[in-house]
């Protein structure tokens, strides 16, 4: 006869319940999160540590925007990635002009002279002398020219590039040199102006800026724009009144209609800033 095994014991202790699928999992970091309520917006305070330990710094706060800029100092000088035309240019007249300080009176004269832009060395030798009469500054490093010089032309070449900055410089340059030349060598093969007018001394780089500044004109506001020549404008008249140095003082006002001239080409390249 067989026997048959008896069935195990039933426990008294209740089977566990299975979780149910909406209900919250408690985690094993945050133990007493375990005895909150289902439903309940569960807000943990930030640590100051991680898991593992690890100080926490908290992220910064940024500053809120007010809308105003501060235009940053070497966004107004030339840099030599950010405006290499101006830069190596401001640099080379450093350089001359340190050395000139160095050298005796009577030796820099001579070699503004031989530098000049008048007739006669424009009609024996046109090139050298439009370049090297472009390497000096009347006046000196210091002179108004010359901080505008740095000025004008790292704000134009930021804004239209380095060849069309050096082309709008030299067009100023060279245009007002044969504007102002031209007519005392006609004068002089007319007999109205005596030989010695042939040889007269004019070097520096004022032409250049003045028609690089024209040229900045037409690319800035019209809230700024219209006082800048108007200024220029009437330092220009002051010049011509006092009637030191007429060909230099009707050459100014020649580059910078020139500048001028130039707003639908270099607006071409750089929109008017508030235009």
């Amino acid at each position: 006869m067989e026997r048959t095994a008896p069935p195990p014991a039933a426990s008294d202790a209740p089977a566990p319940e299975a979780p149910a699928p909406d209900a919250p999992v408690p985690d094993a970091r945050f133990p007493d999160t375990a005895g909150l309520l289902d439903g309940m917006p569960r807000q943990r305070e930030r640590r100051a540590t991680d898991v593992a330990g690890t100080p926490v710094t908290p992220p910064a706060t940024a500053a809120p925007d007010t809308g105003f800029r501060v235009p940053r100092l070497q966004r107004l000088l030339p840099t030599p990635t950010g405006t290499p035309f101006t830069f190596v240019y401001g640099a080379v007249l450093a350089v001359v002009s340190l050395v000139a300080a160095r050298l005796d009176p009577a030796v820099v004269h001579t070699l503004h002279q031989g530098s000049s832009t008048d007739v006669a060395h424009l009609v024996r030798m046109p090139v050298l002398v439009l370049v090297a009469s472009a390497l000096w500054i009347a006046g000196g490093i210091l002179s108004p020219y010359a901080l505008a010089l740095l000025f004008v032309l790292t704000a134009l070449e930021r804004r239209i590039g380095g060849v069309r900055t050096a082309g709008v410089f030299l067009l100023g340059h060279i245009g007002a040199t044969l504007a102002t030349e031209v007519p005392v060598g006609l004068a002089v093969l007319a007999g109205r102006l005596p030989a010695s007018s042939l040889h007269r001394l004019d070097y520096g780089v004022s032409f250049g800026v003045a028609a690089s500044l024209g040229a900045l004109a037409g690319l800035l506001g019209p809230w700024l724009r219209w006082p800048l020549l108007a200024l220029f404008g009437w330092v220009l008249v002051t010049d011509l009144i006092a009637f030191t140095d007429p060909l230099t003082d009707w050459g100014h006002p020649i580059a910078l209609t020139i500048g001028v001239a130039t707003w639908p080409l270099v607006r071409r390249r750089a929109p008017v800033a508030g235009g």
